[in-house]
């Protein structure tokens, strides 16, 4: 049986990851798969040290495999994963100054067949343990455009206000679906997908 194939959904924080995560996996009736990082600061009221960092990626990618086995099962081709592993590494190396977990991460990108990489262009608004204010968003926008044009694989950038914002990752989900972007090409188009060089 053909795995579904994983797409995650990448972004500064308070972009619109989660909700858009929703949308899409109602939309396409499959599965998605939550951030880890929030349960943890639930669960422990406080964020994770530079030492739990490698646990919040393992469990987000261990969350990853149980929703393509819940694909599987369900028949769905699809699973749409709020932030990856290697958005733990990037904020690992801006809070901590540890890059120990890029390598791993990276290796993990390699499985997602499409990334959706939201711009910080909607309001940032607060959100208990897990954000440090707006004025990270840039900078972590910019090392996240870094390390996606290291890897081999589409992008597609998402911009826009709510309804707008979905339909752009809707058309980027079908164009996957319809074969376009294998290799990692995609078709010119402003503010479109496009592919590391």
């Amino acid at each position: 049986m053909k795995s579904a194939r994983l797409i995650c959904i990448m972004g500064a924080e308070s972009t619109g990851k989660t909700t858009l995560a929703q949308a899409l996996a109602r939309h396409f009736a499959c599965p998605w798969v939550p951030e880890y990082l929030r349960q943890f600061c639930q669960r422990h009221g406080r964020t994770p040290t530079r030492e739990e960092q490698s646990l919040v990626l393992a469990q987000q990618r261990s969350a990853e495999l149980e929703a393509q086995a819940r694909a599987a099962q369900q028949g769905s081709g699809l699973v749409f994963c709020d932030t990856a592993p290697l958005l733990t590494a990037i904020y690992s190396e801006l809070v901590f100054g540890d890059t120990s977990l890029h390598a791993q991460a990276r290796t993990l990108h390699l499985n997602y067949a499409l990334t959706l990489l939201l711009a910080p262009d909607i309001a940032w608004i607060a959100d208990g343990l897990q954000r440090d204010g707006e004025h990270v968003r840039a900078p972590v926008t910019r090392m996240i455009d870094q390390e996606l044009a290291r890897l081999p694989l589409p992008v597609a950038r998402i911009s826009g206000q709510g309804p707008q914002r979905l339909a752009a990752a809707l058309a980027a989900v079908r164009r996957l679906q319809s074969g376009q972007p294998e290799g990692g090409k995609w078709g010119a188009g402003a503010g479109g997908p496009r592919s590391p060089q």
